[in-house]
């Protein structure tokens, strides 16, 4: 029978490189609205700018996807669900809820899907989940409020609301998706094969919702303003795609694969504030005082939940104690 123990010092460097991790797919992601949005404002439609991201990823991701072809008979299912709800699901989604709600209200309802995680956790794979980490879940959310300012401009569109709050669904995919096939077995399909194969369906899928064939193209062959300088439009588009989507995206699934889900998803809220800061400085867009004490609280709310739950492939349960985790624990220690 195995020594359980809280969480171990081999455990701790994994732990930190998956925290670094999630702050690295964090900041890429947050970067993406940087460099979008001159796009869209210099004539570019916000789902072709969705499209032009997961299609041009994929094609960098193509020969990843050549190197592991046996994947898709292996795991089908698990390529399938990437590129429909981590993929295509999420952005899909969350530009539809843009047009009926107001942004600070989409982003705020995706961002519960942190919440929805330890749901998941708690109810459906019914393991007790930490009371620091559901609180760390609660202050994220709490912070996000502030940073994307719900108040001003809230609205309570049904189907808006719906829509936004299936972005959140498909962010939650996106996590425990990444988490599957984590094992040390020898087993675990490669997370670089499954990214590649992800960003393919995703192509596939959005192509019929975005119809690439009307985009602007001569768009892309121009410049854009980026609070009042002229980027290359194409330089935009390589960050999009190279750091915001590619970078992003692997990064993302490795720190998954080294935390849990529940732990990178609330790091994953850092996102909405580093997109905040960067639209700061790089176009102009200033912060007030409730969205600077907002971001404070995203950041406390990811270290609580971070620092108090175990690395995701550690013995030790998502709870930090109690009398019916023990005795689960020892139940597994004795099936072992």
């Amino acid at each position: 029978m195995p020594v359980h123990t809280s969480v171990s010092s081999q455990d701790t460097p994994g732990k930190g490189a998956g925290l670094g991790l999630a702050l690295a797919s964090a900041l890429a992601f947050g970067g993406s609205g940087v460099a979008a949005k001159p796009l869209i404002e210099a004539g570019l439609d916000p789902l072709h700018v969705v499209w032009l991201r997961v299609a041009g990823a994929a094609l960098v991701m193509l020969p990843l996807a050549v190197r592991h072809r046996a994947l898709p008979r292996r795991r089908p299912a698990l390529l399938a669900g990437f590129g429909l709800l981590a993929v295509a699901g999420v952005q899909a989604c969350y530009f539809a809820a843009l047009s009926r709600i107001p942004v600070g209200v989409a982003l705020l309802v995706e961002y519960l899907a942190p919440a929805l995680v330890l749901g998941w956790v708690r109810f459906v794979q019914r393991r007790p989940v930490a009371r620091a980490a559901a609180l760390g879940v609660v202050l994220a959310a709490a912070g996000l409020a502030c940073v994307v300012e719900v108040w001003s401009g809230l609205s309570f569109d049904a189907l808006g609301l719906a829509l936004a709050l299936g972005a959140a669904c498909c962010q939650v995919g996106y996590f425990v998706l990444s988490d599957q096939g984590g094992g040390a077995d020898g087993t675990a399909p490669d997370p670089l094969g499954v990214i590649a194969y992800g960003l393919l369906v995703g192509t596939a899928v959005l192509t019929a919702v975005a119809r690439p064939w009307t985009m602007h193209w001569s768009v892309l062959a121009g410049s854009a303003d980026l609070n009042g300088t002229a980027v290359p439009a194409a330089a935009l588009l390589a960050w999009v795609v190279l750091v915001a989507t590619v970078v992003a995206y692997i990064t993302g699934v490795l720190s998954v694969r080294r935390l849990s889900p529940q732990v990178a998803g609330v790091v994953a809220c850092l996102e909405a504030v580093i997109a905040t800061v960067l639209a700061w400085v790089l176009l102009g867009e200033h912060l007030s005082a409730p969205q600077v004490a907002g971001g404070a609280v995203v950041l406390i709310g990811a270290f609580i939940a971070q620092s108090s739950a175990p690395a995701v492939h550690s013995a030790e349960p998502v709870a930090s104690g109690g009398a019916e985790a023990e005795r689960e624990l020892a139940a597994r220690g004795t099936a072992t």
